[in-house]
């Protein structure tokens, strides 16, 4: 984080047809390893030794799930294509896929030694390259014309009060959204919590009791028991989510060439599984600091962990 020179920022980004299937149990919005995996395609792109873009941070404006709802039924079914016709001249099968339409915009960390008039040509240098790339499976349309679809560029002082003073008239470009942000610390604290009453209870068990709706009777009057109100609240304040947040080793890490048919031959390849924590949205004029919103890796090989993490500034 204290290597940051800069900030680039790619406002309202438009997706189309962006996949909404984020993992296993949930759908919804992309989760945070296909920007950042975006982001680190953007960087090999630009093969510039001297640069370097290191995190991104996710800030939505619109998402448009393709979904609908069958008469009668109470929950939402994806909408589904099938194409192209096989060669009988009839429609293949269908394969279930999740997809949505997003606007975004993307602040994205740099390091190199830039000024002001440098990092914006870079800026305009990203989403030209960006343009021409996949984002979550979707593709990018041709931005507007209007000043709020430029690319900017912020550059750091390297300390975090200066830095603050310049994301606050910063920030304002990216109003109105929300940015998504990691909450594994009050997942924990939840979880703390629920074992006092429960010693049993696991961490989705507590990730389901945040995030769900909890519709509670509540009686108006004590001499009349039978007339209740219901209302709906959540454990905690916010806007609480799932969020997929890298992947977990369910094998051992093979070497090169050892397992068939991986999509690289020469490294190492191992099976995982998705891993899970809390996620909230929260509006960008909330947050203090750039630094706080950029999603990172974080990859520990022997323990089998591969996660994508934020800085935590107190």
């Amino acid at each position: 984080m204290e290597d940051l020179d800069g900030l680039i920022l790619l406002p309202h980004l438009r997706v189309q047809n962006a996949n909404a299937v984020s993992g296993p149990l949930t759908w919804g919005f992309p989760p945070p390893s296909a920007f950042a995996g975006w982001v680190h395609a953007l960087h090999r792109d630009l093969a510039e030794p001297e640069i370097a873009l290191d995190g991104v941070g996710i800030v939505c404006h619109a998402f448009e799930p393709q979904t609908y709802r069958p008469g009668g039924r109470y929950h939402n079914r994806f909408c589904l294509t099938r194409n192209p016709v096989g060669k009988d001249g009839k429609p293949m099968g269908t394969v279930e896929e999740g997809r949505a339409h997003l606007e975004v915009s993307l602040l994205i960390g740099v390091q190199g030694d830039l000024d002001q008039e440098d990092g914006e040509l870079l800026a305009k240098q990203v989403l030209q390259k960006a343009l021409t790339r996949r984002l979550a499976g979707g593709s990018l349309l041709e931005p507007g014309t209007h000043k709020r679809f430029r690319p900017d560029y912020l550059e750091l002082s390297g300390y975090l009060e200066g830095d603050q003073e310049q994301f606050r008239k910063f920030r304002r470009k990216m109003l109105p959204g929300f940015a998504l942000m990691n909450r594994h610390r009050v997942l924990e604290e939840h979880l703390e919590e629920m074992r006092q009453q429960n010693p049993r209870a696991t961490s989705l068990d507590a990730l389901l009791e945040l995030v769900r709706l909890n519709v509670d009777p509540v009686l108006e009057d004590p001499q009349d028991p039978e007339k209740v109100t219901w209302q709906a609240s959540r454990t905690r304040p916010g806007w609480l989510v799932p969020l997929p947040i890298g992947y977990g080793a369910i094998s051992p890490l093979y070497a090169p060439g050892e397992v068939q048919n991986t999509r690289d031959p020469e490294t190492p390849f191992r099976f995982v599984e998705c891993l899970y924590s809390l996620g909230e949205w929260v509006s960008p004029h909330r947050l203090d600091y750039p630094q706080e919103l950029l999603w990172h890796h974080q990859a520990d090989p022997q323990a089998g962990v591969y996660l994508f993490t934020q800085p935590e500034i107190n």
